[in-house]
């Protein structure tokens, strides 16, 4: 799959454009809104996958690497995607994932659809109460206190839901 080199020592390229690391918009949206979605399996492998292509991807969009901005969303994707595959999990059933920007590059929404409609996401009241040796059930409440707004809706083509966050640059300082 790739192209002849020039000589036994010329580099070669790939043949075909590699789409998956290049940005698409979508075909009537304005250019300068960024799109990145993919399926991953529903295992922990999956979750953490899909955590690094974002950050990889945030980072391509010039929400650089080590900024409390790209920390934040990086988190947000983490917290979403090991909820779907700890709660939203059906054997032989995958999670999507979509991150996407608006037009003026402020606000960025996070969307995790699994296929579980069973199972749906409580709002955290509080802060949760543990005696600290937990290593679950606080995801959602990191996700209230780090997006700007968060929620669920049922998932529009089959059984499962979708949980999404939004967070916006100018009310980040909440």
């Amino acid at each position: 799959m790739t192209t002849k080199s020039a000589g036994p020592t010329g580099a070669t390229q790939p043949a075909t454009p590699t789409r998956h690391l290049t940005p698409t918009p979508a075909p009537d949206a304005p250019s300068t809104i960024r799109t990145f979605e993919m399926r991953f399996t529903s295992t922990p492998r999956g979750a953490r996958l899909a955590r690094r292509l974002t950050a990889l991807r945030l980072d391509a969009w010039g929400i650089p690497y080590g900024t409390d901005a790209h920390d934040t969303l990086v988190l947000i994707v983490g917290e979403l995607t090991a909820n779907a595959v700890l709660h939203g999990h059906v054997p032989g059933r995958d999670f999507h994932l979509r991150v996407h920007t608006s037009a003026d590059g402020r606000t960025v929404r996070v969307e995790v659809t699994d296929t579980r409609a069973e199972r749906l996401p409580r709002r955290p009241a509080a802060v949760p109460e543990t005696d600290g040796a937990e290593e679950t059930g606080r995801g959602l409440f990191l996700v209230s206190r780090l997006a700007t707004r968060w929620d669920w809706h049922p998932r529009a083509d089959g059984p499962g839901k979708t949980v999404w966050a939004e967070w916006v640059e100018c009310e980040r300082a909440r």
